[in-house]
């Protein structure tokens, strides 16, 4: 192992959704719909082909493993070209415009002509069996030294409803990928640059904000390890764990490795039929399956069930190779007898299959057809233990572990797409493209233009609601103002569960206009988001609260307030202004402006004193 080598080599590949009218290579609009909304349905049989080159890609070899339908959904918001039924239309020309910003933000060079390439896909996830793809620029920089080698604009992909049903209303929505070097040395650099990434994204103001908008893609290979793409992980927090986890995978496959080289351990090709062992078996699984195969590896006897990430062992790698062929998982003697599988079967299984104490013995139960082929990617995946860390794609998981997807594609993955243009791009339209203020530094203006702290002005600067806000300041609305009822407010209604996605700029415009006229007292601002995304409109809304609380009736409230809690107020004298503040104006709800309450409930303490 070479001393010098860094102990991680780690890039991302973040994919991100532009706000764009249209699709990437159709008219339809890029609006998410419900699986209720769809109005018709169509199956596909999806299967690889040569590239140019001559050769099927390896991760769609993978793919043709089980012969799968796909059903695709569809909806009055599609089209034919989402179906594969119609040719593409020419390259969206607002997306390309956008990657061009991003690729400016990053001090990139664009291509000369825009090429669009067919990276084969068969997983469903695509109706015609590849993604469309088209390198824009090459050759950036991030703060650091990191490099962003190439962005790119590409096609989402259809969003899974279930494992073989797809939707297609997300399908052809445009993508830009950003892909760095392998340059980031720890987990936490990489989860800083994916965040930084993000940020210059969201400074463009044209990329689309919410859960699965943005997806990242980690690489990562340790010193003696392989590289492993981790895909779609869509939390930014969790990117350092991820990372971590990863490394330690492969320090205990590593581990394994060499443990199993002094042992001299071997995998035996050979697949043992063992059914009739499990005639009347407790175990339901082995019980109704039509074969029990089992697979001898000599010496692995203790490292099928070692642990190599939290939650994962070695038989859960090899469980993902053999889920492939339908099964659902492996039994293996590092962990028998159980699931309802005896010691005397075991025993009976070890007999059968010429097991030794240092040996272990892995079973897999299904259709001859399904059992034939878990085996096989049992002996497959066992065989690459004895090497190290495979070359793999993965998915995450929840906690930040991770999956086995596929191989690593390769080059025989893409071929030129010959139903689309080129496009070109102009030297003089480049160099016009205006570079758009970074939102860390619209922050650092948000402190000294408005005087807001560095939390509230990074908040402001970083809000989805940010145009709102920049608005109302333009409209002459004070900032602090603003601040409250625009960035402030619906992030505390939303975690109340108020779906302030519905309330939209105008709204929040109309909100402080009202407070502004002295129709409503700031303190209604609650209430009047929480109406408005239920669906009242604004002016109503407003009416509702415009009804004022007299000063006669706003006295009776506050006597009716300090008398049924005398105790309270004989202990604690005036210092019980901030608590009854509160249940006064929770009882006048909006009408009186706080600063008219706090001086009436100040006369009456004194008063009452």
């Amino acid at each position: 192992m070479d001393s010098e080598a860094p102990p991680l080599m780690a890039g991302l590949e973040i994919h991100q959704q532009l706000d764009t009218c249209e699709k990437l290579f159709c008219h339809c609009p890029t609006r998410l719909r419900e699986v209720k909304e769809r109005n018709g349905e169509f199956t596909r049989f999806l299967r690889a082909t040569e590239s140019e080159m001559g050769e099927i890609d390896r991760a769609a070899l993978e793919e043709m493993r089980t012969i799968r339908r796909f059903t695709y959904y569809t909806y009055d918001t599609t089209c034919l070209v989402e179906d594969d039924e119609e040719p593409p239309a020419p390259l969206n020309q607002e997306a390309v415009a956008i990657c061009l910003t991003i690729a400016r933000c990053f001090g990139m060079h664009p291509v000369e002509q825009v090429h669009t390439m067919r990276k084969i896909v068969i997983d469903g996830s695509n109706t015609c069996g590849f993604q469309r793809t088209a390198l824009v620029a090459m050759g950036g920089s991030l703060p650091g030294g990191a490099r962003i080698e190439t962005i790119c604009l590409e096609e989402d992909a259809a969003q899974r409803v279930t494992d073989q049903v797809f939707s297609l209303d997300r399908l052809g929505i445009p993508l830009v990928e950003i892909t760095t070097g392998p340059d980031l040395r720890t987990p936490e650099e990489v989860q800083e640059v994916a965040e930084y990434i993000g940020m210059v994204l969201r400074s463009t103001g044209k990329v689309k904000r919410g859960k699965g908008t943005i997806r990242q893609d980690i690489n990562i290979s340790i010193p003696g390890g392989a590289r492993v793409e981790i895909k779609g992980v869509q939390e930014l927090e969790l990117i350092a764990e991820v990372v971590r986890r990863e490394m330690e995978r492969q320090e205990n496959l590593i581990a394994i490795r060499d443990e199993l080289k002094g042992r001299g351990a071997c995998v035996d090709e050979d697949q043992i039929d063992v059914t009739s062992i499990f005639k009347g078996t407790k175990s339901s699984i082995l019980e109704k399956a039509k074969m029990v195969l089992a697979v001898r590896l000599k010496g692995f006897s203790g490292f099928v069930g070692k642990e190599i990430q939290p939650g994962r062992r070695l038989g859960s790698e090899l469980a993902d190779y053999a889920k492939r062929c339908g099964v659902g998982g492996i039994f293996h003697t590092d962990e028998l007898p159980a699931y309802g599988i005896a010691a005397e079967e075991v025993q009976s299984v070890r007999e059968k299959a010429m097991a030794g104490d240092d040996d272990a013995v892995v079973l897999v139960a299904g259709s001859a057809e399904k059992a034939r082929c878990a085996a096989k990617q049992v002996i497959r995946r066992a065989g690459m233990a004895l090497a190290g860390v495979p070359e793999e794609t993965r998915r995450m998981l929840e906690d930040g572990s991770t999956a086995y997807m596929r191989p690593l594609p390769g080059a025989a993955r893409m071929y030129p797409e010959t139903d689309i243009f080129p496009v070109s791009v102009e030297k003089a339209f480049w160099e016009g493209i205006p570079v758009p203020e970074l939102l860390i530094g619209k922050a650092k203006r948000f402190e000294q233009e408005f005087g807001l702290d560095p939390p509230a002005a990074y908040q402001a600067a970083t809000s989805e609601n940010l145009p709102a806000f920049e608005e109302a300041i333009r409209e002459g609305v004070k900032p602090t103002l603003a601040f409250r009822v625009i960035i402030t407010a619906p992030v505390e209604l939303a975690r109340k569960g108020v779906d302030v996605g519905k309330v939209s700029q105008a709204d929040y415009l109309a909100i402080l206009s009202a407070i502004e006229r002295g129709r409503v007292a700031k303190e209604a601002v609650p209430d009047l988001i929480t109406a408005i995304a239920g669906g009242t409109p604004p002016d109503q809304a407003v009416a509702s609260l415009v009804t004022p609380v007299s000063n006669d009736e706003l006295t009776r409230i506050i006597r009716k307030i300090i008398g049924e809690r005398k105790e309270f107020v004989a202990q604690k004298g005036m210092g019980a202004l901030g608590p009854l503040m509160g249940l006064v104006m929770q009882e006048v709800r909006g009408k009186v402006d706080g600063k008219l309450v706090s001086e009436a409930l100040r006369r009456e303490l004194e008063r009452s004193a």
